[in-house]
């Protein structure tokens, strides 16, 4: 578990937990920052190489999360006609989330949290998903910001994408105390390395190369 954070059970103790991870998150130097991203993006393009020739979706880094953006660059550069990088897009508040192609140079708003989204373009299905994590345990569950937009994608969306959480290791925890609506990941990454989730496990593997 992360330094200090000890969890009851309920949803008030998730709000407690979100508002330490997101502190503890916010304080990383800068220096610590940049390496660890530089780890991440290098664990996902050498171990999940399939990605470079999928639809995937990623986050515009927000408050200190990893910064996916290089990568995404870089795959874009290869030239794979099967890649494209979407970026998710909130049309209502209780629905999953739609996404949009991305790429540099595009013509970008931003959504009602601040955070840069196309401005407009058709809607694409993703086939792979980099989720950022404020919290994660063991068994796979990501603790969000809050809203369920991204456990709302994946309970929706059909065939459901490979779900791939990026943190940090301080986002480490013993649980992030589940609720029923929470949809596990099959893979997360922080600068400690890759991790298979229990449900990956049980169910069979995706295809990672």
């Amino acid at each position: 578990m992360a330094s200090g954070l000890m969890p009851g059970s309920g949803t008030g103790d998730r709000r407690v937990l979100r508002r330490s991870l997101l502190a503890r998150r916010r304080a990383l130097p800068a220096d610590e920052w940049l390496q660890h991203s530089q780890v991440i993006r290098g664990l996902l393009q050498e171990s999940l190489p399939r990605l470079a020739a999928l639809r995937v979706g990623f986050c515009w880094p927000h408050d200190n999360e990893p910064d996916l953006r290089p990568l995404i660059a870089h795959w874009q550069r290869q030239g794979d006609p099967r890649f494209m990088a979407l970026l998710p897009v909130v049309l209502a508040s209780d629905t999953g989330l739609a996404f949009r192609a991305w790429s540099p140079g595009l013509a970008m708003t931003t959504d009602r949290y601040g955070i840069p989204v196309p401005a407009s373009g058709e809607l694409v299905l993703p086939q792979a998903l980099l989720i950022p994590l404020v919290g994660f345990d063991a068994a796979g569950f990501r603790l969000g910001y809050g809203g369920g937009y991204f456990d709302r994608t994946l309970a929706s969306l059909r065939p459901r994408p490979l779900a791939i959480g990026v943190g940090f290791e301080l986002s480490r925890l013993d649980s992030v105390l589940p609720e029923p609506h929470d949809q596990p990941l099959d893979l997360i990454v922080t600068e400690a390395g890759v991790c298979r989730c229990p449900a990956t496990i049980t169910q069979g593997p995706p295809e990672f190369t």
